[in-house]
């Protein structure tokens, strides 16, 4: 499919006109088409997407078709939270990848998904139908999936203009000194060891990362954290907590991984809460994800330790 536009009375940026002129396609979609060579301006293919725009250029964006999917469906069992013609809302199990990657290639949420939701062919992208955000492999609870094009684009805005929260429960080592804070350190690729994430400069490739924090429930050396997030970095809630002399438990990248009497799969670190507008209705949509059992067994042991349970 292609398009013809001609702009008017308009001076923006390439990807930010076309999002305003075409709000069916996501802005990072859009930003794909540009950089695959699939818009031209006055003739001329154009893949920077701040090239500034003036009164009377001429655009066109050809659209190809969808891909076919190369991904199996599996019938894996799922948890569902909430589902409609529009989203669906799964509690994640630990040791689920979401979507399909290198040494992950089947048995992902994705391949799931496609088992029970067969129209989310090419919603978003070939290789992550539907996935709005995600959870680490090891990270369980709530995770918000789109059926249409339409409910993925206005998820992902919802996510951005941050009208959209997620909540997450986690143990930490140690306890923070204060009741509650806010973390403001940007997060970017670790120099060395590229399977992690780190607090990096902005100028050094970080980009803004956001958690509010606040003290649940001290459980002798270790505390019952809630996070929310402001913004969705890899990784975040555990950088973060590292950084702050607080670690996950159990998590195998960012902490010592000692031993605390339960066989944790990994991080205990659950997404608890998401709380959206409803794309087509504008409901709010309140989904809580119960905590899975490993989870449960290490709060009741930490108790038991303390003689609070």
């Amino acid at each position: 499919m292609t398009i013809n536009l001609q702009v008017e009375n308009y001076g923006d940026r390439l990807d930010s006109y076309l999002s305003q002129r075409l709000p069916e396609l996501s802005r990072s979609r859009l930003q794909k088409l540009i950089e695959q060579g699939n818009v031209q301006l006055n003739g001329q293919i154009c893949t920077a997407k701040k090239t500034a725009l003036r009164e009377g250029d001429r655009l066109q964006i050809t659209i190809p078709p969808t891909q076919p999917l190369d991904l199996q469906p599996e019938a894996i069992p799922l948890d569902i939270l909430y589902e409609d013609d529009y989203l669906i809302i799964i509690n994640k199990p630990a040791d689920l990848v979401v979507h399909p990657a290198p040494g992950h290639e089947n048995g992902t949420l994705v391949n799931a998904l496609l088992s029970h939701c067969p129209n989310l062919a090419g919603i978003g992208g070939v290789s992550r139908p539907g996935i709005v955000h995600r959870l680490d492999k090891d990270t369980t609870g709530a995770i918000v999936i789109a059926k249409t094009e339409f409910a993925h684009q206005h998820l992902q805005a919802q996510l951005k203009a941050k009208t959209a929260t997620r909540e997450y429960l986690g143990i930490v080592y140690g306890v923070p000194k204060t009741e509650s804070g806010i973390i403001n350190l940007p997060i970017g690729r670790h120099r060395v060891d590229r399977k992690k994430m780190a607090v990096v400069p902005v100028g050094k490739g970080g980009r803004e990362a956001i958690t509010h924090w606040q003290i649940l429930e001290r459980l002798g050396n270790y505390t019952l954290m809630q996070f929310r997030l402001e913004t969705g970095r890899t990784h975040q809630i555990r950088v973060h907590s590292s950084q702050m002399g607080h670690p996950i438990v159990g998590d195998p990248l960012y902490s010592s991984g000692r031993f605390v009497g339960v066989n944790l799969s990994g991080q205990a670190l659950h997404a608890w809460k998401l709380t959206l507008n409803h794309p087509i209705s504008g409901e709010i949509i309140e989904a809580i994800a119960p905590l899975p059992a490993t989870f449960i067994k290490l709060l009741e042991i930490l108790r038991k330790r303390q003689g609070t349970f």
